[in-house]
């Protein structure tokens, strides 16, 4: 098997899986948007290159950093609540003829369960629910998956993560700084980075490529009690919540996951150490 693989994107997310795919004897390529962080990625072993993804093709040293590379990971975020004009379907379609045209022959896109619209019944969302997102973000989300699935020249498997968390950031610390938060009977859907990599390296390890997968923890307790009983553990502010409007959500189910990969999740809901 090729030992190389591209990181498109090699942030909080896409820096430690690098790292964790270079203890795998991997030989990882890493992009990143910032000249400062090319040394700190060249540090650690990575082969840095500067790139960003722009509506009208990419800019920087595309063709190098795909070079000899079978495994592409598309791990960018669209960027959309801090710019709803952009188009970041273009951005990846765009990409596509520089993949189609170098040595990837597997995509692996990282993509967000937000394709999937929040509704007062709570609906359970399987490997089979159709994405119904209408978001700006959660319907490009859902075009850019299309395009991606579409492209004959290579193979693609997209991996939807619910809410991303570690120890250092938990969406708690953010929730007790504010007032009158909305669905506070909502599940809440989350899954720790930890096991974003460790799903990610099982898809690698067992070439699963051409599928979906949903992934969030299998507990799913109302929004107000879990983020109250965490924000009590942390030492934070209890978060104000709004029970006057009728709360919005969904249940995300990984079984899916679980099962076609033989996966097995290493944390939980709780407040972890890592």
């Amino acid at each position: 098997m090729n030992k190389q693989i591209s990181i498109l994107g090699t942030g909080w997310l896409g820096l430690p899986l690098a790292k964790a795919l270079l203890k795998e004897k991997y030989i990882i390529k890493g992009s990143t948007t910032s000249e400062d962080k090319l040394t700190n990625l060249k540090d650690v072993g990575i082969h840095p290159s500067l790139i960003k993804v722009k509506e009208s093709g990419p800019k920087g040293s595309i063709d190098s950093f795909l070079e000899g590379s079978e495994i592409l990971i598309i791990n960018i975020p669209p960027g959309l609540r801090r710019n709803p004009e952009s188009n970041f379907v273009d951005k990846i379609r765009n990409l596509m003829p520089f993949i189609a045209k170098s040595t990837i022959k597997k995509t692996l896109f990282i993509s967000s369960t937000s394709v999937f619209a929040d509704q007062e019944e709570f609906p359970l969302i399987t490997s089979e629910t159709i994405p119904n997102a209408s978001s700006n973000a959660g319907k490009q989300l859902i075009q850019t998956e299309q395009v991606l699935r579409d492209n004959p020249n290579f193979e693609t498997t997209i991996l939807r993560f619910a809410g991303l968390f570690d120890a250092r950031r938990h969406p708690a610390s953010m929730l007790s700084k504010r007032k009158n938060i909305k669905n506070p009977q909502a599940p809440v859907n989350l899954i720790h980075r930890e096991d974003c990599i460790g799903i990610i390296k099982r898809i690698i390890e067992v070439d699963h490529w051409n599928d979906t997968f949903n992934a969030s923890y299998p507990e799913h307790p109302p929004k107000a009690e879990y983020y109250s009983t965490i924000c009590k553990q942390m030492g934070l502010k209890i978060p104000d919540y709004d029970y006057e409007t009728s709360s919005k959500g969904k249940v995300i189910d990984s079984n899916n996951l679980q099962n076609e990969l033989e996966y097995s999740f290493t944390h939980s809901l709780g407040i972890s150490t890592k």
